[in-house]
């Protein structure tokens, strides 16, 4: 898997169905939220990216910023 980390600048950042978003945890103590994309809006792989969170499965639209990662699927356009 490659990898592509969003800047607090908001640079372009490409996901697309089968690839992992990771985003650190700002506080001591509290996990890392893990989810994959199962759907993107724009086709070119731009945000949001519907995403399923490993923890609960919860289900929502994502908008990257921070300390959002993109991990790349094997095979994925990106």
């Amino acid at each position: 898997m490659s990898q592509t980390t969003v800047s607090s600048e908001g640079a372009a950042v490409e996901a697309h169905v089968g690839d992992r978003i990771v985003v650190r945890s700002t506080h001591q103590g509290e996990p890392d939220r893990i989810g994959e994309v199962i759907g993107c809006h724009e086709p070119d792989g731009g945000p949001p990216y519907r995403v399923r969170w490993e923890a609960d499965g919860h289900e929502g639209l994502f908008f990257p910023a921070g300390t959002a990662t993109v991990l790349h699927a094997a095979g994925s356009q990106s």
